[in-house]
């Protein structure tokens, strides 16, 4: 260590003690109370000191009143609503194709499906119809493993003939030309 390195810390504890200064004077005393169950003549002061003063109370408050309004809520009736009879739209409703009585069987439909590339030659069998409106017919079959389709087909007997068959039907060759209720089984409207 060099010597100008004393002399620093020297100087740095000798700043530390002067800052101390003088030791602090002691606290003001208060002046002394008066005894208990005593009490002091309001304006005169006890021994020593000022008087006590007055003990605070409130001013006093007057509660305001307040008036609530009141509501008179009606009555229910007890009769039954007036009701309006839902009004039927404009146009005729298509109706479903009721399920065919003679041809085109269930059996002759999957022959002719069989015919489409579509539908495989093996396990094929009706799952429901076939339902008939105007010389059209609607049917759908199953495969095993297979998602059902849907087979629209026109004629009877000899002159059954396919439109389509698949998932989706509503071609526009089924929008155009079917009878209603095929055209409501095949296109859902």
């Amino acid at each position: 260590m060099s010597p100008r390195t004393h002399l620093l810390v020297l100087a740095a504890g000798l700043l530390l003690l002067s800052a101390c200064g003088a030791p602090p004077e002691p606290l003001p005393t208060s002046p002394p109370l008066p005894r208990a169950g005593g009490s002091v003549p309001a304006g005169s002061a006890p021994a020593g000191g000022l008087p006590p003063p007055p003990i605070y109370s409130a001013p006093p408050v007057a509660t305001p009143t307040y008036t609530y309004p009141t509501y008179t809520y009606p009555t229910p009736t007890t009769g039954r609503p007036t009701t309006t009879t839902p009004t039927t739209p404009t146009g005729p409703t298509p109706s479903y194709a009721p399920r065919c009585t003679g041809e085109p069987t269930g059996a002759q439909i999957v022959t002719l499906a069989k015919t489409s590339p579509a539908v495989p030659d093996e396990n094929v069998n009706v799952l429901d119809g076939p339902y008939c409106a105007g010389g059209w017919s609607f049917t759908t079959i199953g495969m095993t493993g297979a998602e059902p389709l849907s087979v629209v087909a026109t004629g009877a007997g000899a002159t059954l003939e396919l439109v389509t068959v698949g998932t989706d039907v509503c071609n526009p060759t089924v929008k155009k030309r079917a009878p209603a209720g095929i055209r409501a089984m095949a296109c859902g409207s």
